[in-house]
Formats: structure tokens, sequence, C-alpha cells
């Protein structure tokens, strides 16, 4: 399974974004996404699961969990904004992946035996960060991730 990731969109979907993430099965949005607008252009191309971010305001925003946790075959997914809010360990909590945006910092790590993923910002460039997006890629057993450079 290829799962795209995207955050930190902030109202801008980028062209090079929707391209990036044709043919992805579905697609999780780790928040600060800025519009409705931009999920439903993302329903477009596969199902998207989204996080609120701490930008996301109004009844559409608030319409939104704060975290998600996702089964996907043997992986459980955990998607929140911003991975300081994390309170207790995901592998203590039975999570094999966690997905984060905020930073703007495209990261792939490791925390409490779980894979840590940040796709970076897709939406408007800050200081001199990437433009950037992510996938996850889930097998029977294995999850690896990949951060793709859009700009």
């Amino acid at each position: 399974m290829r799962i795209g990731l995207i955050s930190d969109t902030h109202g801008l979907l980028r062209p090079e974004a929707l391209a990036a993430l044709a043919g992805v099965e579905e697609i999780i949005h780790a928040g600060d996404i800025g519009a409705p607008e931009i999920l439903e252009r993302l329903r477009s191309l596969a199902p998207v699961h989204a996080v609120r971010g701490n930008n996301d305001r109004g009844p559409w925003g608030h319409g939104l969990p704060e975290r998600l946790v996702l089964q996907r075959g043997a992986f459980r997914v955990q998607v929140l904004h911003d991975v300081k809010s994390l309170t207790v360990e995901a592998a203590d909590a039975g999570c094999q992946v966690i997905v984060c945006g905020h930073s703007h910092r495209p990261a792939i790590t490791r925390r409490g035996g779980a894979l840590l993923v940040n796709p970076g910002s897709a939406g408007p460039r800050r200081f001199k960060l990437p433009v950037t997006i992510g996938y996850l890629s889930l097998t029977a057993d294995s999850a690896s991730a990949q951060i793709r450079h859009l700009l």
C-alpha cells in the first residue's frame, strides 16, 4: 500500500503536489490545511484522512480531529499535527508509524521504536525550507517512507 503524506499546505495546494500524489491509494494530511477546498481537491485523487493543525480555525477546522489512529494491515498509524503533543510513545500505544507536520521540516526518523515521518510543507515556502510531500509504503511486514522535493 502506498499512502501519500502532505502537511502544512496553509491554503495552497500546488499543482506539483497534486501530480506527485496521483496514483496513491490514500492521502494523509497532517494539519495546517488552510481551507476545506484543499481537502476536496485531494479527495479527487484518493480517500483523505486529515487532522487539525494549529492554524485550522473556524467551523470546518474544528470538525477535524486533533489526532487519528489508522489500522493499515499489521500497522497502526498515528497522525497528529505537532509531534510535541505526543504524550505517550507511539510504540507504547501499539503504533508502529507516526505521521506529523507543523515544523515544515521534512524528516524520517525513529521515535520509541516507531517510524516517525514529517512530510514537511507543501504550501507556501517558509524561510529557505524545501517544499515537499512524502510517501508511506506498507507491505505485509515492513513500513518505509520517502520524502519528495517538489520545488
